[in-house]
């Protein structure tokens, strides 16, 4: 017999939250293992005009991706002003922070269009394709990590913890996991199907769907390289493209809470063994960007509580 999708969600949560406390753990044991002096000397080296610099590119990178947003919807006849986007996708991004899932935030984003009675297909078909274009823009930085995947796996400290990392998920009671990982994907495959084709009809609207999307991009990497820079690690923006690129993909992965550890894991992983920085500067930058994160979606707190109750 089947299991109840009950009990299927209830374990699914477990595992996410135990993935989550597993992966946190870990980081704080690896920041432990550290010489804090040095941390927090690399962490002073970085100015208030950088770091407030850095959010502001930040911020404006959110901006994009609810304007990228905001050009499929409209290209599909969905009445909906920019501002109504901007809101709607700021509140996804603070419900984000919290919602046991990596797509809360386009579950909230959902509930903005439908408390708008706006038309629920067309919204659903351009959360789907919103996150695809979203994915092709990431991928497009991937051949930026060519020219070091020659250095390999260092048999580190930091290594040898990420590893852990995976073998310690690896003992998790994995009866039924493929098989809801599998029907996720089919789930996926047909509504890819299903909503490429309304904007298969408009090119113009997935180009600049895209270019919203290499504009968030653009300001994302510019954002790690200053703080990078402020930390005084040389690396090229390039390399900073193709380095986040994997990160961001590996945290796609409905493992953990909003990529709650496992983002700052692996970040800190890629960016030290392969961008060449400093551990001290790889962990602060992964604890740098999961504070900016939390910082430009703040706004989404005062436009979250009316998506609850509805507003006028």
């Amino acid at each position: 017999m089947n299991n109840p999708p009950s009990r299927t969600l209830n374990r699914s949560v477990i595992v996410r939250w135990t993935i989550t406390v597993l992966a946190v753990a870990l980081l704080v044991y690896l920041l432990s293992r550290q010489q804090w002096g040095v941390i927090i000397s690399t962490v002073g080296t970085i100015t208030w005009e950088g770091f407030l610099l850095a959010v502001l590119f930040t911020m404006v990178s959110r901006l994009a991706v609810a304007g990228r947003w905001h050009v499929l919807l409209s290209s599909s006849g969905v009445k909906i002003t920019p501002w109504q986007s901007i809101r709607i996708t700021f509140a996804g991004l603070f419900a984000s922070n919290f919602l046991p899932t990596t797509v809360g935030g386009d579950v909230v984003r959902l509930g903005g269009t439908l408390l708008l009675k706006l038309d629920q297909a067309i919204c659903l078909a351009s959360l789907v394709v919103d996150r695809l274009v979203g994915m092709v823009g990431m991928a497009m930085a991937l051949p930026f990590m060519v020219p070091v995947i020659g250095k390999g796996f260092s048999n580190t400290p930091t290594s040898l913890i990420i590893n852990s990392f995976f073998v310690g998920s690896s003992v998790i009671p994995k009866r039924g996991w493929l098989q809801e990982l599998s029907e996720k994907v089919k789930l996926i495959i047909h509504r890819f199907l299903e909503a490429i084709r309304l904007w298969l009809r408009q090119p113009k609207a997935l180009l600049k769907a895209l270019g919203f999307s290499w504009g968030h991009m653009l300001c994302l990497f510019t954002s790690i390289w200053i703080l990078l820079h402020g930390m005084n690690q040389d690396i090229s923006f390039w390399l900073i493209a193709g380095l986040w690129s994997v990160t961001y993909f590996v945290t796609l992965l409905p493992i953990s809470i909003n990529g709650i550890g496992v983002q700052e894991l692996i970040m800190a992983f890629m960016f030290t063994h392969f961008g060449g920085v400093s551990n001290a500067a790889g962990l602060s930058l992964a604890l740098f960007i999961r504070v900016m994160q939390m910082l430009v979606s703040l706004p989404g707190a005062f436009f979250f509580p009316g998506m609850i109750v509805g507003d006028r």
